[in-house]
């Protein structure tokens, strides 16, 4: 069981550094697609901002690569500066993704607000979980698995709260790039060449959240079968 376990695991680690080297050389390629419209990706997020009504988010460049990100909290769409300044088609895929999330919002998607209701407890618990769970195991195996096992237990409630949290996250993502290509097709913003790139590179971004949930799933199985799985003399 636990060489199966370690081969699984392995496969995911192999699978998680391919699909992210495959996404930054797919975001390489179409940031050489440079768009006719000559807009850049902060122009994109404007202006679909403004054609869904929303008015009160601001896009805002962030530091760093792949660092794009919309937070609800303070209405803010971030862009990293080579998809902010830049005017290509992966520059408008990324804009128009994040900007899909907040049209999430604005519209209350369920599973956006779902998600975000979790995340003060899962910024807690998928750091706090592995060190119960260890400690717990410590403990239970010098007192015949009493408090330990409790402790124990609950580290694994924390990790199967952030390995919900990571196949919520699947659905916000997947709609939030769907609504961007639809906006992208329905406003024609794109040459056909351009909407591929911009397709294929919200496909590749989205497997990243497929890999990194099926990890946290086999942690999650991991530990539960090193505290249920176990022969009890």
């Amino acid at each position: 069981m636990a060489l199966g376990y370690y081969i699984l695991i392995g496969i995911i680690a192999l699978a998680s550094y391919a699909v992210s080297a495959k996404l930054k050389s797919k975001f390489a390629y179409y940031s050489k697609v440079h768009l006719r419209n000559g807009m850049s990706g902060a122009e994109i997020a404007q202006k679909m901002l403004a054609d869904n009504g929303i008015y009160d988010v601001k896009v805002m460049s962030t530091s760093g690569s792949l660092t794009d990100h919309y937070n609800p909290a303070n209405k803010t769409v971030n862009l990293s500066e080579s998809v902010y300044n830049q005017r290509n088609a992966a520059a408008a895929a990324v804009a128009a993704h994040e900007v899909g999330h907040a049209v999430q919002h604005a519209q209350a998607y369920s599973m956006l607000q779902f998600r975000s209701k979790m995340v003060p407890v899962v910024s807690v618990s998928s750091n706090l979980a592995p060190i119960l769970i260890i400690i717990g195991i410590v403990l239970g195996a010098a007192a015949n698995m009493g408090i330990g096992f409790y402790v124990a237990v609950f580290g694994l409630v924390l990790m199967a709260i952030a390995t919900l949290f990571s196949f919520i996250t699947l659905p916000v993502e997947y709609d939030a790039s769907n609504r961007a290509l639809a906006w992208l097709k329905s406003k024609n913003m794109l040459s056909q060449q351009e909407y591929a790139g911009a397709e294929d590179s919200l496909k590749w971004a989205a497997r990243t959240y497929v890999v990194a949930a099926l990890g946290s799933l086999a942690m999650l199985l991991y530990w539960a079968l090193q505290l249920f799985g176990g022969s009890r003399d």
